[in-house]
């Protein structure tokens, strides 16, 4: 072979070697790309944030509260008829009802008390043994000596940020995303009855009477991990500084506060943070111990978080109307409460 030939030929060697090492290197970088991508793809909590806005907050708080309902007193038409509602707004929330029914009836005195209950199952094989309850009570006082209690903020403000909550994970299920626990989903009846309703809804676990609405084993109280409860979740009338009307208080018994900060910081939120009632202790332990709904959970022998903004003077008065709440404050503590609980499922 020739010395010319020769350079040829290590040319042409030296030009196959870079030709292969260039497709090498654009496959490569196809797949890390597709990897990336893939990645991307992965569906984000920020995702679910889309279907809240402040706007729907206040017409959802302004149907539970308008005249036509009455102050939805326990026994009530009124309250029979928000019942319904929310029946459907869990229907439309892609959640399954247990036995068929999305009402579970009980008696409070001569009056007919009704939980409604929905639920969101997980992933079954990670989750089958592991339940979650989120729970917000929809009644309010009524009407006493001519007088409507519509009770915005105690509690229409609870059950719309349960709902929002439900709205949120059902958008988060279309995206292909499942979680490690169960959730059930309460609006509770009869809080303003001595909590009744959370009563009722124990009585029914305690004896077998829950069955899981996917595989119909019964829902016993050592597979519940948590209960979480709305209540009064929208005014910024007592905040925690006085210069930060977006604030939110958690009463709990320590377990999940770090869960919260993590949510806070890491999604950017920013909001007012407390894991205690106003600097004291002895009402952070009433209230999240000896008050409201938490506290049959907690007797119990249940993990109980409380999420709230706290007790105002327009609580339970005639004066806590739709229009005292701040909706966009609300729809943050909606967001923050939303990744919380991605992070405990």
């Amino acid at each position: 072979m020739s010395f010319a030939k020769i350079n040829i030929y290590r040319a042409l060697k030296t030009l196959l070697s870079k030709i292969f090492a260039l497709i090498l290197l654009t496959v490569t970088a196809g797949e890390l790309f597709a990897q990336q991508s893939e990645v991307k793809m992965v569906p984000s909590g920020r995702n679910a944030e889309k279907v809240i806005n402040s706007d729907n907050l206040r017409m959802q708080v302004e149907f539970l509260t308008d005249t036509t309902f009455k102050g939805r007193a326990t026994g009530s038409r009124g309250a029979a008829e928000v019942a319904l509602w929310i029946s459907r707004r869990y229907e439309n929330a892609g959640l399954m009802p247990f036995d068929g029914s999305w009402s579970r009836s009980f008696k409070v005195g001569d009056a007919v008390g009704r939980n409604i209950l929905g639920f969101l199952p997980g992933k079954r094989e990670a989750s089958k043994e592991m339940y979650v309850i989120i729970a917000a009570h929809y009644d309010s006082h009524g009407i006493i000596d001519g007088n409507l209690y519509p009770g915005a903020d105690n509690n229409a403000s609870g059950v719309v940020a349960m709902l929002s909550v439900a709205d949120m994970f059902r958008k988060m299920k279309d995206l292909g995303r499942s979680y490690g626990k169960n959730i059930i989903f309460v609006a509770t009846d009869a809080k303003e009855k001595n909590s009744a309703g959370a009563e009722a809804l124990m009585d029914d676990i305690r004896n077998g009477r829950l069955k899981d609405p996917v595989d119909g084993e019964t829902i016993t109280m050592d597979r519940i991990r948590a209960t979480v409860v709305l209540d009064i979740l929208g005014s910024t009338l007592e905040p925690i500084h006085k210069d930060r009307k977006d604030f939110l208080i958690m009463l709990s018994d320590g377990q999940y506060t770090f869960d919260l900060t993590r949510a806070n910081e890491g999604q950017g939120m920013g909001l007012d943070i407390s894991t205690n009632y106003y600097g004291s202790k002895s009402f952070t332990e009433m209230f999240h111990s000896r008050f409201g709904d938490q506290k049959i959970f907690v007797q119990n022998g249940l993990v109980c978080a409380v999420f709230t903004s706290g007790i105002t003077m327009l609580t339970n008065k005639v004066t806590d109307t739709a229009d005292t709440l701040d909706y966009e404050v609300l729809r943050k503590r909606i967001f923050l409460i939303f990744h919380w609980l991605e992070k405990i499922l």
